[in-house]
């Protein structure tokens, strides 16, 4: 299994920053800061450096609201994912993501009583359909991530949206952690991944890796956190991705400093070894 997160160095040299991923037992990377498509000189040296020292770029993340109330932040965004695709396509990531979006106009990732209605899942494959359609990637994948407080909230609604985007290049994001979003979940995190394995396995192009905890409320409440310090099951998890024969990348992420990445990334590799996965670092 390849396992990837930031790396903490001031540079813009491409080898540098490959070698640096290594240096820290990565073999996965986000895509470099700054890049754009059609900067094909650069685009091409950091294509060939990543490859030269093994680190598969297995993401470009393009962070918006599709579905945003305001119609032109809408088409701003539709013309930065269409964007980032092409980059993504360019560079040889495995794929570009981005969330499908939702109606709260004031959080681009937040709750809206129309988020899970049919307008907004018709949207969202109206979207794919003419991000990829614009596109016409060769290689890379258009993702939707997966998400507590919209589409795809579920392995059904992901396979739901996969059949009926009816695109080739629109593959999977995989982050189980951003479906634990009720104390039954939260208290079968095994049941969840394994459903998300067995129904989407075949599409997963990349996953990002991390922890959640239930707080101590009257209300539901949900924290994410480092890998370990939680109540989700890596092992099954870690074990699964493993099991994929188009191996997909693992990205940790929403960590503050090189420290709690180090944290999470030695406890993922005692989970690895626990279960008889090689990280290969």
């Amino acid at each position: 299994m390849r396992l990837g997160g930031p790396v903490f160095v001031e540079t813009d040299d491409p080898d540098e920053l490959a070698r640096a991923h290594r240096a820290l037992g990565y073999r996965a990377a986000h895509t470099p800061a700054r890049l754009k498509a059609g900067d094909s000189d650069r685009i091409a040296a950091v294509r060939e450096a990543f490859s030269k020292h093994d680190v598969v770029i297995a993401e470009t993340g393009v962070w918006n609201n599709l579905m945003d109330p305001e119609e032109d932040a809408r088409a701003r965004n539709l013309k930065a994912v269409l964007e980032g695709l092409a980059l993504a396509d360019e560079l040889g990531a495995l794929c570009c993501v981005n969330i499908a979006g939702g109606f709260n106009a004031d959080f681009w990732a937040g709750p809206h009583r129309d988020n899970f209605s049919q307008a907004a899942f018709d949207l969202a494959v109206e979207n794919a359909r003419k991000i990829i359609d614009g596109v016409k990637p060769k290689t890379a994948k258009f993702t939707y991530e997966m998400m507590p407080h919209m589409i795809p909230d579920s392995a059904d609604r992901y396979a739901e949206l996969v059949r009926a985007v009816d695109r080739p290049a629109f593959g999977v994001h995989l982050d189980v952690v951003n479906v634990i979003n009720s104390p039954y979940r939260y208290y079968d995190t095994t049941r969840v991944i394994e459903e998300c394995f067995e129904k989407l396995g075949q599409y997963v192009v990349s996953c990002h890796l991390k922890d959640i905890i239930a707080e101590d409320d009257i209300s539901v409440r949900m924290k994410e956190v480092r890998a370990g310090c939680g109540g989700f099951d890596l092992a099954t998890y870690v074990a699964r991705i493993a099991g994929l024969p188009q191996d997909p990348p693992v990205l940790l992420e929403h960590l503050e400093t090189p420290e709690e990445y180090e944290g999470a990334r030695k406890h993922v590799l005692n989970v690895a070894q626990r279960v008889g996965v090689d990280l290969g670092a």
